[in-house]
Order: structure tokens, then sequence, then C-alpha cells
């Protein structure tokens, strides 16, 4: 079998049920990649979001970098490796790059992918099957679950992000195992009825506790993690998980709530599936 049979999602994730039957190519994935100062890695991952087996809408928001990285992705998006970029004048956070690609996001569901290497893109269709079976309207991976080989690295970064998710388990009542996780995956018009504001870190507590006040349908998947070490360029420090804390008690109790999100009786790939098969029909 070769590399790119076994990237196919029918190939690929055989033992969690991936189901054939799925409308596969009609959904437009929207993958959302925040860049501060990734020259070593941003080309390496662009490349290998383009192999995923999906209709991608790849967006890349450079927050400000200043090693090169701002040039390399002109380059990428002049020979279509990027569909839309969008560059801040300056450094303003996590958040502000996610929040800045989602506006831009036309697609029918919105990934977050980070441009380091740590997560696998070929996982990114077993994230979206609960959406297309429509049991879910937002999907996290998960380093935690078990079941995909992830790197060890950093004992207190995971007990921080254990304590960091029960608390916010707490307020929210839903039971994730790994709430400061990149992989979260969701419908658009969902996510962009949040009213989202963190610029940093912030985002990802802030999004949990939007989506739960929302009443959106959440699920969690096993992912692999292949972690980066301070020196192969990992950002998030002590004082973001002292911001997290933060956000999460202030999204949860301080700072008003999400509408509460009611999806379509018909799904929009789905919808523009019949048109399509009345147009043919006459």
């Amino acid at each position: 079998m070769s590399n790119s049979e076994r990237r196919r999602p029918e190939n690929r994730f055989r033992h969690i049920g991936f189901r054939s039957d799925l409308p596969w190519d009609e959904v437009l994935v929207s993958v959302v990649i925040p860049c501060y100062n990734e020259i070593a890695t941003v080309e390496e991952l662009l490349r290998t979001v383009r192999e995923v087996r999906l209709s991608l809408e790849v967006i890349v928001v450079d927050d400000g970098s200043t090693d090169g990285t701002r040039d390399l992705l002109g380059e990428l998006e002049a020979e279509g490796v990027i569909d839309t970029l969008v560059f801040h004048p300056f450094n303003r956070g996590k958040g502000a790059a996610l929040r800045t690609g989602f506006d831009h996001a036309t697609g029918d569901v919105v990934i977050v992918q980070d441009a380091d290497l740590e997560y696998d893109p070929g996982e990114i269709p077993m994230l979206l099957q609960p959406i297309l079976e429509g049991k879910a309207d937002a999907v996290y991976g998960s380093r935690f679950l078990g079941g995909f080989q992830r790197r060890v690295l950093f004992f207190w970064h995971s007990v921080g992000n254990r304590f960091l998710t029960l608390l916010s388990n707490m307020l929210t009542d839903v039971n994730l195992t790994d709430m400061e996780t990149c992989y979260k995956m969701v419908r658009r018009e969902l996510l962009q009825s949040l009213p989202l504001t963190s610029e940093r870190f912030g985002i990802e507590p802030e999004l949990t506790a939007r989506l739960a006040q929302s009443g959106a349908r959440i699920y969690e998947l096993p992912i692999s993690y292949d972690g980066r070490s301070y020196a192969e360029g990992k950002k998030i420090g002590w004082k973001d998980g002292v911001e997290a804390l933060w956000c999460i008690l202030k999204f949860n109790l301080l700072a008003g709530r999400a509408p509460h999100w009611r999806p379509p009786p018909v799904p929009a790939w789905e919808m523009r599936t019949r048109l399509g098969a009345g147009d043919d029909g006459g």
C-alpha cells in the first residue's frame, strides 16, 4: 500500500469505524492556521495539509512574524498552497489570529491547525466524521484519550492541562479530557455566532465555554501528538496557564453568554447536493 493510500480515511481509520457512505466530497473544510515565527516548520505543515483527501480552504494568519516566515508564506500563497493569507502588522496573540481566520472562513466546518508539526493533519477526516454523521456540532481531538502515539514531554504541562480541563468542566458541565487541545473542529455557522474576544491562549477556554453555553453537541476523539520542546520552538509558558485560569472564570461566570445554537434542519452540504440534483433533473 502506498503512502497516499495509507492517508485515505477509509484505510487510515478502519479501527474507528470509518464510513465510506458519508458525503466526504461535498463538505468544504476551512483550515485556519495561526502562524508566528514558524519558518522551520510551516512549509512542511502546509504541504502536509494539502495532502488531506478533503475539499479544503486553507487560511493562514501571520501574527507579526519577524523571522522570514512572512516572505515564505507569500511565496506559498503565490504557488497556490494557501487560499487566503492575512498579515497582522504586529504580534497580537493566537486568539487574535484565530478570530481573524474565523472571520475569513467560508467552509461548512472550520478546524484549527497549528503551524508547527505537533498535530497530524492526516487525522482531520477522522474528526470530521461525527459532524457528517449528524451527531456533533463540534469535535475535539484529545491528546489524553489514548489509542494513538504521542511524544512524552513535560510532566507539569500535562498536570496543568488536566487541572485547567477539570476546572473548565466544572463550570461548563461537560466532560472533556483535553480542553486545551489545538484540534477543535466546529460547524462554521455556529463558530461565527460565538462572541469570541480573547487575544492570546485564552481562546481555548473561551471557545469551550461559548460552545457549552450555545448547547452545541461536542464530541471528542483520540489523536496523536508529537509535542515540541522549547528548544524546538514551543511558545506557551506558565503565564499563559495563569491567563487560562482567569479566562475559565471570566467566560463562564462574568462575561455574558453565547446565544443558543439551533442547527438548520438540513446541513448546507446536503442542501447543495439536493439543489444540484434538482437542477440536473429539471
